[in-house]
């Protein structure tokens, strides 16, 4: 296998998409470091992008091209390394095909020049960050050797390359637009987990047809040898596409086991990741011990503290009316009758999702609605729905109205249903602003 230090050496790469997330400043950083000769580009300008662009100014092999797009960008190069979310339509891409430019994406680079190491990726519209971290939690409690990236925070999974070894296993989270580079590559993971398939970005995506599609590289291209999991919810939808072995994941986890984690949704994702722990043969205690000291993800039904009495949950990344049905169940009374004790924030900018299922829930399972301001909330406000709302300036105003209805024993639940544009910078700020109010309260 040749080595990816002599391959990018000297190699003429446009980026597209810096962002401010980490994971474009990563790519570049590696990249640079390797002699590769880059161009940068982003409809950000450079006042935009000022943190990132601060931390590439060491480098004298790098040109930025901020604020717009170049066509000519996108053919005097070797490859075009395309940032996750940019248009399935973008007329620059389309521009470097017609010039018969490769386009990459950073985590199929990755496994192209992973040297002799599994990969399990993890897919699907809800659950996969859970799964996957609890995966990467059970083998690390089974002294494996163990990298989680892909859709995670702040890791840039080229830079990754640096530190694995013949071995080890790699996790990778992989979003439907980062398994778009999947498909380019003819590629999938050695394990592919495929947790659900609901409506989602459907803003981005012309129909449900496309999504399913970008979802599919997950298992598509898998050889001989290589296992898929399937959700249960899934399963019945993929089962005659795939040529790997199948392994239906099963939701049998032992009563005795005590799950950390809340509702129906978070046991069908740990029965997701014993299933791999078993692929991987682990042994049963030490899937045992990884599951039951796990803990929450962030923005995953993550209970942040307990004030006065009320608990207070952090859901921030349910951004599908699925999700957030998932999260008010999770705290449904096992009382018959009793009514319900969760104040639900919600609220943002719509993505052109079904809202009825989750519209005819909220009367029973929620005690009181705070509104973030949003198109989306907007459109909830004009069906008018009976639902009787209160509504809130910004996210400080909303925590403040949800504290004003809360007594000792109820629980406020942030599970916004909807994006975050518009009023915050990204998904991850809103989830920043969210903690830094509640750890802040008094």
């Amino acid at each position: 296998m040749r080595g990816y230090k002599e391959y990018f050496k000297g190699k003429k790469i446009t980026i597209m998409g810096l962002g401010l997330l980490g994971k474009g400043l990563g790519d570049a950083r590696f990249l640079a470091e390797y002699g590769a000769q880059l161009t940068i580009t982003d409809r950000k300008t450079r006042e935009q992008l000022a943190s990132s662009v601060a931390l590439l100014k060491k480098y004298k092999n790098i040109k930025f091209v901020l604020g717009k797009h170049e066509f000519e960008d996108f053919e005097n190069c070797d490859f075009v390394l395309k940032a996750q979310g940019v248009p399935l339509d973008s007329p620059y891409i389309a521009h470097a095909r017609m010039h018969h430019i490769p386009i990459r994406m950073d985590d199929e680079l990755f496994v192209e020049f992973a040297p002799n190491v599994t990969i399990i990726g993890v897919t699907g519209t809800r659950g996969k960050t859970t799964t996957a971290t609890l995966v990467h939690h059970i083998l690390k409690v089974a002294k494996r050797r163990t990298h989680l990236a892909g859709n995670i925070r702040g890791v840039a999974t080229l830079e990754l390359l640096k530190k694995i070894k013949t071995g080890d296993i790699v996790v990778l989270e992989l979003s439907s637009w980062q398994l778009q580079g999947f498909h380019d590559a003819k590629i999938s993971p050695h394990i592919a987990v495929f947790t659900n398939f609901m409506d989602d970005h459907m803003n981005y995506y012309p129909s449900r047809k496309e999504y399913f599609f970008d979802k599919s590289a997950i298992y598509k291209y898998q050889k001989k040898g290589d296992i898929t999991i399937l959700g249960e919810q899934v399963a019945k939808k993929v089962l005659q596409r795939i040529s790997a072995q199948i392994i239906p994941s099963k939701n049998d986890i032992p009563k005795s086991w005590k799950i950390p984690l809340p509702g129906e949704h978070n046991r069908e994702n740990v029965a997701l990741a014993v299933a791999v722990a078993r692929a991987l043969t682990i042994p049963l205690p030490l899937i045992k011990k990884g599951v039951e000291s796990f803990k929450a993800v962030e923005g995953r039904l993550e209970l942040l503290r307990t004030y006065k009495g009320i608990k207070i949950y952090n859901d921030n990344n349910s951004t599908t009316p699925e999700a957030t049905i998932a999260a008010l169940k999770a705290f449904e009374s096992k009382v018959k009758g009793q009514k319900s004790n969760v104040i639900l924030i919600m609220g943002g900018a719509d993505k052109g999702l079904d809202m009825k299922p989750l519209i005819r829930m909220l009367p029973k399972y929620t005690k009181e609605i705070i509104l973030l301001p949003g198109t989306g909330s907007e459109k909830l406000k004009a069906k008018n729905y009976n639902l009787k709302p209160v509504f809130a300036k910004d996210l400080k105003d909303a925590v403040s109205k949800a504290l004003a209805v809360a007594k000792k024993g109820d629980i406020i639940l942030f599970s916004p249903t909807f994006a975050s544009f518009g009023l915050f910078v990204n998904e991850y700020d809103r989830n920043d602003q969210f903690v830094k109010i509640i750890k802040g309260l008094k």
